[in-house]
């Protein structure tokens, strides 16, 4: 809530200041967002292993102070036992970030409709959020092209809804463990260990286009070195999966394009036009 109130806050003064019991409860405006969008990726995942009797606990959301702006390093659930077949695994796999994209949909535009074009003040700098296709459409569907000199004041339901299409984004890159190497598995078999080479090659050239990327660039790496780049074996490894996944996958790959932006975070003004 305390990240909340700093981020309404700052909706409504441009100043973080000092937080006072009004902003405090504002804050649920993106901490509820925030918490729901991450909920209902992680629940995803945690209904779909119980629906296929694979023991899994529930969520685990992480918490993170200011100056953290997320206010979350995010959510996960523990996976206990094997998977046993390929669709299995790209239903689990899947079924997180298209429910959180779901919820982050709505969001995103209640978010920007809530917001307020802004004169943006000379003397103005800061970092700026990197916008994501999704966000870019539905800032111009609700905004249109804002006059010179302006710029969208994002509401706080709209910050969280852009964190939400990020996280999204990041779990459905074709990597190892994340979403998106489980898709990928199921999908392609054994040749997802190239897309998992290329996914992490990828991450690491991102962070010499952006700063934002570094500490993903680690984990990733940490992950590869650990776990190794081919993707645990299911014993259905060389049955293909079925048509109707195979549209889904594309689906997904669609999500991941439309949440992706190669610069999350940008080092400039603060509010920028979409």
């Amino acid at each position: 809530m305390q990240v909340g109130g700093i981020h309404y806050a700052f909706f409504q003064t441009g100043l973080t200041g000092e937080l006072d019991s009004t902003s405090l409860v504002s804050g649920a405006w993106y901490s509820l967002t925030i918490l729901a969008i991450l909920g209902a990726h992680e629940f995803g995942h945690y209904f779909t292993c119980r629906y296929y009797r694979v023991d899994a606990s529930l969520p685990y959301f992480l918490p993170a102070p200011w100056p953290f702006i997320t206010g979350t390093f995010g959510a996960f659930i523990r996976i206990r036992s094997p998977i046993p077949t390929k669709s299995i695994l790209f239903d689990i796999g899947a079924a997180g970030p298209i429910a959180g994209f779901v919820i982050a949909v709505p969001a995103l535009f209640l978010g920007l409709y809530l917001s307020e074009l802004v004169p943006i003040p000379d003397d103005f700098g800061g970092a700026t959020l990197g916008e994501p296709l999704l966000f870019q459409l539905a800032a111009w569907l609700i905004w249109g092209n804002p006059p010179a000199g302006d710029a969208i004041n994002l509401h706080p339901i709209g910050l969280a809804a852009w964190f939400g299409l990020l996280v999204t984004a990041l779990n459905l890159l074709p990597i190892g463990q994340l979403d998106g190497g489980h898709i990928s598995y199921a999908t392609l078999g054994s040749k997802s260990t190239a897309l998992t080479i290329a996914g992490v090659l990828f991450v690491i050239g991102l962070s010499f286009v952006s700063l934002s990327w570094v500490v993903w660039a680690i984990l990733m790496v940490l992950m590869v070195a650990v776990f190794g780049p081919r993707h645990p074996r299911t014993i259905d490894d060389h049955v293909p999966l079925d048509r109707t996944r195979q549209w889904v996958a594309i689906v997904t790959l669609a999500i991941l394009v439309f949440s992706f932006t190669p610069e999350p975070i940008q080092f400039s003004d603060l509010i920028t036009n979409p």
